[in-house]
């Protein structure tokens, strides 16, 4: 909202809801899709790395790929190195490249060295991309099955399904309706990766033969990894598959995020409920002139200045407000929280908060302020902000009369409401039309109630072995202090948060590998959270928690477990005291 603009809202009067018929839609696969080469923005020129080497299973599509892959790179201003040498993983040679490109590879390609420099890279920030066989590979090394976020189990014979796409704000799958009729081969996988990474597409299971992912199938997906980025898709098997524009422009989209030349929100969502799923606009009412205009599963803003607020619920208490958007150009437009039910816009103006839209207004008008309280943080919004014509999500998460607003996944805002007259804790939602000529559209509304807590966090007691806690030393915070078995007694001491960045917290600390050693025996400890390896963990389908960084697991020591067992590090066995129960 601009505020040469207010004064007009005092001429209008509050109108019914103005919503365009649904426009047709155009063919799901490639809605958005001119041509297969189109660039998707301006990036600047960057390098790609294409690795396809086989130690097992060889796909004849990997030829075709890397064609799809030098094709897209012309097009849009990368440039492709293609190669089977494991050599080429050098520290020196990868920090070359903005991302890496797993292609169809099959069993172990790296040895310990090539592994290690791999490793540096992806922690050094860099990206990666598996395709397809990806999956299919290093069984046996830890941090590249983080890094993949599941490996293959099982496939069926190759035939047609439906891709039902979740998030239709990342570039991989922005271009995409909210189904996809694909045909390839369909990769079961050995754990899910839902939990730990941010689920893009998925298979309707009841639309092919031979998935057993039990109704929820992940098939692409995006992650930040260890200070890296990793995209993954499971298509790609069929040599067809790489003159497909519509899967073409997701290997684009998932190379660009890879590379950092787009943003997205890849944590980790579960538990939100469709406020607007893209069908229906039942439950929204229109506040003043203008309107919004349904197409596509979008909500697109037109003329105004008005609202489109959620009049069937008001939230109260903690909540998450999650929406994609997406800016035609210098438009303005605002998500409002925190207002009382009324036809008048005003009332979300006078009595609520916010949160804007146009990256070229002023400090405390800008995307991502509070209008007119405070600014967000200028350098991680710009760092965070797509540019206009690519979609945006935000998430507004209100904890008590606190608003912290994350952009793309980064928080760049803290807001703490202390008026009196506002809550945060109670009212309603809505998103503004401005008017004429500012065009603002809208996608896939939904709310998580409840909690305050990063979405993919849990928090809770950790049990092990004989039903025992895992326990912090006489609920010290101290670095070192010593972590250990102890009965469960439902104090702060045996309240951890496990995160989705592999992060396991208790007192504000972190569970730690001394040193970050590797060794058999290594004490686990509580410290300073601090990113690093020796703080990730990662746990198994098989009841054990992983340090990805040294391959070895949580163990409670010695052969009998009492009070006061102390847990370190041990070559994982699977044996009763590796086994934890995690909240």
């Amino acid at each position: 909202m601009r505020t040469h603009l207010k004064a007009a809202l005092g001429l209008f009067v509050g109108a019914a809801l103005c919503l365009a018929p649904q426009a047709a839609a155009l063919p799901a696969a490639v809605s958005d899709l001119p041509t297969a080469q189109t660039r998707a923005a301006a990036d600047p020129p960057y390098e790609v790395l294409v690795f396809s080497k086989t130690a097992g299973f060889r796909h004849s599509s990997i030829d075709d790929g890397i064609a799809a892959l030098r094709s897209l790179g012309t097009a849009n201003n990368f440039t492709v190195d293609a190669t089977e040498d494991a050599q080429s993983f050098t520290t020196g040679n990868l920090a070359r490249y903005k991302a890496v490109v797993f292609l169809s590879t099959t069993g172990d390609v790296l040895n310990a060295a090539q592994q290690t420099a791999f490793e540096q890279y992806i922690r050094g920030g860099g990206g990666y991309v598996g395709i397809h066989a990806a999956a299919d590979t290093e069984y046996d090394w830890p941090f590249y099955e983080g890094l993949a976020g599941a490996l293959f189990h099982s496939h069926p014979a190759i035939q047609p399904a439906t891709v039902e796409v979740e998030d239709r704000a990342h570039d991989a799958t922005a271009h995409l309706g909210s189904t996809w009729q694909r045909t390839d081969e369909w990769y079961n996988y050995r754990s899910n990766p839902r939990t730990t990474a941010r689920v893009l597409a998925s298979l309707d299971e009841s639309s092919y033969s031979g998935g057993n992912m039990s109704g929820d199938h992940p098939i692409a997906w995006c992650k930040d990894y260890q200070g890296g980025r990793a995209f993954y898709t499971g298509g790609g098997h069929t040599d067809e598959s790489y003159t497909e524009p519509a899967f073409r422009r997701h290997l684009l989209g998932g190379i660009r995020w890879a590379a950092g030349m787009t943003d997205a929100d890849c944590r980790p969502e579960t538990g939100y409920t469709a406020l607007f799923d893209g069908s229906s606009t039942t439950g929204w009412q229109q506040a003043g002139p203008g309107g919004f205009t349904l197409a596509d599963g979008t909500l697109t803003s037109r003329g105004g200045l008005g609202m489109l607020w959620y009049s069937a619920r008001e939230f109260t208490g903690d909540y998450s407000l999650k929406l994609d958007w997406k800016a035609a150009g210098d438009d303005n437009s605002g998500v409002f929280v925190g207002f009382p039910a009324s036809d008048d816009p005003w009332s979300a103006v006078n009595n609520g908060y916010e949160i804007q839209i146009d990256a070229t207004d002023s400090a405390d008008r800008t995307t991502g302020a509070v209008y007119g309280f405070q600014s967000a943080d200028i350098a991680a919004r710009d760092a965070a902000l797509n540019p206009p014509g690519e979609w945006n999500t935000y998430e507004l998460r209100v904890t008590g009369e606190r608003l912290e607003i994350f952009l793309n996944g980064r928080k760049i805002n803290d807001f703490t409401n202390t008026d009196p007259a506002r809550s945060l804790r109670q009212g309603h939602v809505g998103i503004q039309n401005h008017g004429d000529g500012d065009e603002v559209a809208f996608r896939n509304i939904r709310v998580k109630q409840g909690g305050g807590q990063e979405p993919g966090t849990r928090t809770g007691e950790v049990r092990g072995v004989n039903g025992r806690c895992l326990d912090v030393d006489g609920s010290q915070t101290a670095d070192g202090t010593k972590v250990q078995l102890w009965a469960c007694n439902g104090t702060s001491a045996q309240r951890w948060t496990v995160s989705a960045d592999g992060t396991v917290k208790a007192l504000g600390k972190c569970l730690d590998v001394s040193g970050g050693g590797t060794a058999d025996g290594t004490r686990v400890q509580l410290w300073a959270c601090n990113g690093t390896g020796a703080q990730t963990w990662a746990p198994q389908a098989d009841g054990t928690v992983r340090n990805p960084q040294s391959g070895k697991c949580l163990d409670a020591s010695g052969g009998t477990w009492n009070d006061g067992t102390p847990v370190h590090l041990w070559t994982c066995h699977t044996g009763p005291n590796q086994k934890w129960t995690l909240p």
